[in-house]
């Protein structure tokens, strides 16, 4: 569809029947933290907390009257279901939603308040999209697609519309999260033919990154893994009809790590006092991002805040992650002698700085190993304090980046063993939902022994595991083709130097 094409959609869109024109409100910390003007699209503030409203509706108010009386269909995590059976209330129309079994409670039952009729159909969106596919075979009913359909794409676009009539004269750029592709085609589309010299930039989790890797090889790629702690965009291939528009109309995509994504929750509470779901503040950790790497200052910027609709329980995970995403605290593995009064002189050395972790377990009588998290300014307040410490004669290792530290090892200091034998290491995630943990572990079996166990609830879809087995070097074929058949994302961590300080092999 051609950009000019899609700005007729947007102008004779019908969201207004339910959705708001919402505020673009000045982020004043925001604003004074990145040197830039800061302004952020609310679309938290719709009636079902996300915009998914306008292009779900735009799309069922369109349909011919015998298509509505055939009932709408569609296969959702969340927004986009809230989305749908909203817009089927409101037209007094009959709405299924095929729905994973992973769905945390509360998002079933708000769509089931709104007066649709859910199925819940296998661990991951994909299953459920089969089975989706299915029963609108079966049914007859309307496939309400999330992203890929000029209608809902037209939808999203409207708030583009709404932007262009409340932003600065001077505006520069507008950053928006990207899943599918139907919300920026629609305001790319939009922008690029009545503001054209206004960038348009998505932004994506680096686990999620479909149409970053697209735009990259000139042709749509679809993802072997999506990580799914940014739930609201993690597909696995962007859009047949999203992608050539987002071609011609997006200046870039930037990526940015869950710890960025955490750290914007918490920008975009201190400015608003608004909780975001990750998805929804990804275009804040986009828009700080491209400001630091760039150098820009004193620019007009537009971040759209797509949702909050997430689960309390993940706000513990949100907090432990948010300082390490604003540089505001380092972890480190550091070894000082096994003496008394050698703590006491690691403190004097760090000096008035903030100890804001510090685990440690006795393993031997030469040596200590602690694991430490300080506060600190800046990554370049963190690499100086390594810096220090090195120059004190304590070997530091950086553990700031480094996944199993965070999600595992720093729970798990002082689990040396000097008994282990052959261990292998590994990282897994499983569907999270009730009987999940103890599924997991049956499949698991008994062959060979598990040396090693840690598992942790984060109030996600996944849950995440980190095992050791210990498997004898003639059983290393019989196990790489165990773990082939285990059916359960999996990656084998060799020379993890948390691992390796906290819970290797005891001599």
């Amino acid at each position: 569809m051609s950009p000019d094409a899609m700005l007729r959609l947007i102008l004779t869109s019908r969201v207004y029947d339910v959705a708001r024109t919402t505020p673009l409100d000045r982020a004043a910390r925001l604003s004074t933290r990145t040197g830039n003007h800061v302004f952020l699209k609310r679309e938290d503030l719709q009636p079902i907390f996300t915009y998914k409203l306008r292009g779900a509706y735009n799309r069922i108010a369109h349909l011919a009257a015998d298509e509505q009386a055939r009932g709408l269909i569609t296969a959702s995590a969340g927004n986009h279901a809230q989305g749908v059976a909203f817009a089927a209330r409101h037209l007094g129309l009959s709405a299924l939603i095929v729905m994973p079994q992973t769905t945390p409670e509360i998002k079933v039952e708000g769509v089931r308040a709104l007066g649709a009729q859910v199925e819940l159909a296998g661990d991951t969106f994909a299953d459920a999209k089969a089975r989706c596919d299915e029963l609108a075979a079966a049914t007859g009913r309307i496939l309400i697609h999330p992203f890929d359909d000029p209608l809902v794409m037209a939808g999203q676009g409207t708030i583009a519309m709404e932007i262009v009539g409340q932003a600065r004269d001077d505006l520069t750029a507008i950053f928006v999260p990207v899943g599918g592709g139907g919300l920026i085609a629609g305001i790319a589309s939009y922008m690029k033919a009545v503001r054209p010299e206004v960038k348009v930039i998505g932004v994506e989790p680096f686990e999620a990154d479909a149409m970053y890797r697209s735009l990259e090889a000139g042709h749509r790629v679809a993802l072997n893994h999506v990580g799914i702690f940014a739930d609201g965009v993690a597909v696995r291939e962007v859009g047949a009809l999203t992608f050539p528009i987002v071609q011609a109309c997006v200046d870039q995509v930037v990526r940015v790590s869950n710890d960025q994504i955490c750290a914007a929750i918490k920008d975009v509470f201190d400015d608003t006092r608004a909780l975001m779901e990750p998805a929804g503040a990804l275009a804040v950790a986009g828009l700080r991002a491209w400001a630091a790497r760039t150098g820009a200052a004193g620019r007009s910027l537009v971040a759209i805040l797509s949702g909050a609709n997430m689960n309390f329980d993940r706000l513990r995970f949100v907090a432990e992650r948010a300082e390490v995403g604003e540089a505001r605290e380092a972890l480190f593995g550091v070894t000082i002698p096994e003496r008394a009064g050698a703590f006491r002189e690691f403190c004097a050395t760090i000096g008035r700085r903030v100890v804001t972790e510090f685990n440690y377990r006795l393993s031997g009588r030469h040596e200590a190993h602690i694991f430490v998290g300080i506060a600190t300014e800046s990554r370049q307040n963190a690499a100086d304090l390594a810096a220090l410490l090195e120059g004190h004669g304590y070997r530091t290792v950086d553990l700031t980046d480094d996944e199993l530290a965070k999600l595992h090892v720093r729970y798990m200091v002082g689990g040396r063993s000097p008994d282990v034998r052959n261990e292998r290491l590994y990282r897994f995630e499983f569907p999270e939902r009730p009987g999940a943990l103890m599924e997991f572990l049956e499949r698991l079996g008994g062959r060979w022994n598990i040396s090693l166990f840690h598992y942790r609830n984060h109030g996600s879809d996944f849950g995440r595991v980190l095992a050791g087995f210990e498997v004898p070097d003639g059983d290393a074929v019989e196990f790489d083709q165990f773990l082939r058949t285990l059916g359960y994302f999996h990656q084998r961590e060799k020379d993890n130097a948390a691992y390796d300080l906290f819970l290797g092999r005891a001599s």
